[in-house]
């Protein structure tokens, strides 16, 4: 049997500190080079996913933007990518300003990831969040509205009112993958929405046929995370995950800041040989 671990970044894998621990490092390093197949899902970039997972080395693809697409560990690479169709990305970033919230707008341009924005119209929460990605090469601020339609969009991020979002989320979520989440770390509310038919749990499905694993086993600690644990033959949450999706779980393992992802697989990847 081929076993596919995939676990979740945020709040799962990483630590409260944003970063992998060395000890988390260090034993998937080693049972990697044992023949551990080990992949994440995030709803993160490929180049801020290797950034905070930078001790970790990741031969096979990863699944990025909540399964929007998968790319090449190594070298960035897009293997699988999912858009809208213009008129359906005019339609959300319409009702975004309609309601007075800009949105950040995921594109590809000339076939590079890039997310743009109008600086002076976010909000102070979203204006923290981008301060976090500078030099990062997908930043692209823009001069007008019109600007925001730029390339093949692919993902809108809104950090603002959450009676606003909460609105936009519940007249787009029959059409749209909508998630309405709380943040890890900075406790604000984000609504993101991709389009339909992106989830973590199809990109898992895609990655594990593409790579002839037979099962998965999978992590996580938000309910962002449901989907993907539905389509494991495993799924475990952390102990700080949320209550709902312990619930869906398994079994529940420790806290992401006590290492329980790296302890678990060192225990039971042993049994997997």
């Amino acid at each position: 049997m081929k076993t596919l671990y995939i676990s979740d970044l945020d709040g799962t894998l990483l630590r409260s500190d944003e970063r992998t621990s060395e000890y988390t490092n260090s034993v998937i390093n080693e049972l990697k080079s044992k023949g551990m197949l080990f992949s994440y899902a995030t709803a993160r970039s490929s180049n801020t996913a290797r950034k905070v997972t930078a001790g970790i080395t990741v031969e096979i693809p990863i699944i990025t933007y909540n399964g929007a697409s998968i790319v090449e560990s190594v070298s960035g690479k897009i293997l699988c990518k999912t858009a809208f169709a213009p008129s359906e990305a005019k339609e959300i970033l319409s009702a975004f300003l309609a309601c007075g919230i800009t949105p950040q707008v995921y594109s590809y341009i000339n076939g590079a990831e890039k997310f743009l924005y109008l600086h002076d119209r976010l909000s102070p929460e979203h204006k923290s969040f981008i301060s976090t990605r500078k030099g990062d090469p997908r930043d692209n601020p823009v001069q007008n509205e019109k600007e925001l339609f730029s390339g093949e969009v692919f993902y809108f991020l809104a950090i603002d009112c959450p009676e606003i979002l909460c609105e936009i989320k519940e007249k787009f979520r029959e059409k749209y993958k909508c998630l309405y989440t709380e943040n890890d770390y900075s406790g604000d509310m984000w609504l993101e929405i991709m389009p339909k038919g992106v989830s973590k749990a199809n990109a898992a499905l895609s990655l594990k046929e593409l790579l002839g694993a037979d099962k998965i086993v999978s992590f996580g600690n938000g309910m962002n995370d449901s989907e993907l644990f539905k389509v494991s033959d495993e799924c475990y949450a952390v102990e700080n995950a949320e209550n709902e999706l312990k619930k869906l779980a398994t079994g529940v393992i420790g806290s992401n800041d006590e290492d329980g992802v790296a302890k678990f697989l060192l225990e039971h990847f042993k049994e997997d040989k």
